[in-house]
């Protein structure tokens, strides 16, 4: 096994600096600068797109597959709530705190050591290492910009805070906004037909129906109204009401034929905001899955989004750090987690056959 305390030193170092960057969802371009200074003093040669990086292994050989290593450089705004500062890296009891840490700054700067190894030696594979941009908020200028640009990949290793246990299914996201129209008339007289009232059974349906497939790994899919707005003043019965419908869906079914089975059922117009982010699966045989099980990991199955709803290939999403932590005051991760990614990192994909 290889000095893994050298490579966990550089991956803190980067993550420190790459803290002290403020890297917002679509504000990312210093933080991308950055990082692409400091691969290419390592002399590695990279590729760029928008605030996108990425790196291929040398001797590209078209005749064996390609493992995508990616994560991204991008974070949510700071929550209230934050006792230290946020774009200020500290370490304090084995904890290195700051906006992005877990978040997946962590992921980053693992990934990109296990890719300094791994492609320094001959591998049965193709190894590209790509550090993305505007996964937070599901942007097109993101991973979903640069794939084209890429060799055909035969797996994606996303980095997302896990534990380092393989997340081989992810639930997918697809928003609705639905709408009843009524008519409007005076509160005080029997006159109009009220949106409110028309959308209610539609409401009701989204509340308690059950898709028939079921995800051993996803449970069902879960469908929620979250927003609900109608009227302009008490005394106006109102003639359209809208509401907004949060759906994750499973592997069992795309997200178009979730929007079709819905449409089937409601009275109020429907439409989707997007169908781009399915859920995604992977075998549980999948060799990478059967050597991250071996070392003693647990698959598992994602009820958060990320990166790999975008993927249309195998993807597995492992990474340091806890979910729990995310999006919240005080990130942080741990030292060892570190240190632990990158030394599984390598156990896994050294000499792994696809």
């Amino acid at each position: 096994m290889t000095d893994i305390a050298y490579y966990t030193s550089e991956a803190l170092t980067l993550l420190h600096s790459l803290i002290g960057i403020p890297s917002i969802s679509r504000e990312e371009e210093a933080a991308a600068d950055f990082l692409q200074n400091y691969i290419e003093e390592s002399g590695i040669m990279t590729g760029r797109s928008g605030n996108n990086i990425w790196c291929v292994s040398p001797h590209l050989d078209m005749n064996k597959p390609t493992i995508l290593l990616n994560s991204h450089i991008d974070t949510v705004k700071p929550v209230s709530g934050w006792r230290k500062q946020p774009f200020t890296p500290k370490n304090e009891n084995g904890k290195l705190y700051g906006l992005g840490s877990n978040d997946a700054g962590g992921s980053v700067v693992s990934l990109f050591q296990a890719y300094r190894y791994l492609s320094a030696t001959e591998q049965d594979y193709n190894l590209i290492f790509l550090a993305s941009c505007e996964e937070e908020v599901s942007g097109k200028n993101g991973v979903e910009s640069v794939l084209p640009q890429l060799p055909p990949i035969a797996l994606g290793v996303v980095g997302e805070p896990t534990e380092m246990n393989p997340a081989v299914a992810e639930k997918g996201l697809m928003v609705l906004d639905i709408t009843a129209h009524g008519k409007s008339g005076h509160a005080a007289r029997e006159e109009g037909e009220n949106a409110i009232y028309k959308i209610l059974p539609d409401i009701e349906w989204l509340r308690t129906y059950r898709f028939p497939k079921e995800s051993p790994l996803l449970g069902p899919i879960k469908m929620s109204v979250t927003q609900i707005n109608a009227g302009t003043q008490h005394n106006v019965i109102p003639d359209i009401c809208n509401a907004v419908v949060d759906i994750r869906t499973n592997e069992c079914y795309t997200n178009q034929e979730v929007f079709e089975e819905v449409c089937r059922h409601l009275t109020s117009e429907a439409k989707a905001r997007s169908f781009r982010l399915n859920s995604s699966c992977i075998p549980t045989d999948h060799p990478f899955v059967r050597r991250a099980t071996a070392l003693g990991k647990t698959p598992f199955g994602s009820p958060t989004l990320s990166d790999q709803a975008l993927m249309p290939f195998p993807t597995v999403k492992i990474g340091p750090g806890k979910s729990s932590r995310s999006h919240t005051a005080d990130e942080y991760i741990m030292v060892h987690e570190i240190e632990e990614a990158i030394a599984l990192y390598i156990q896994i994909l050294d000499g792994l056959k696809i």
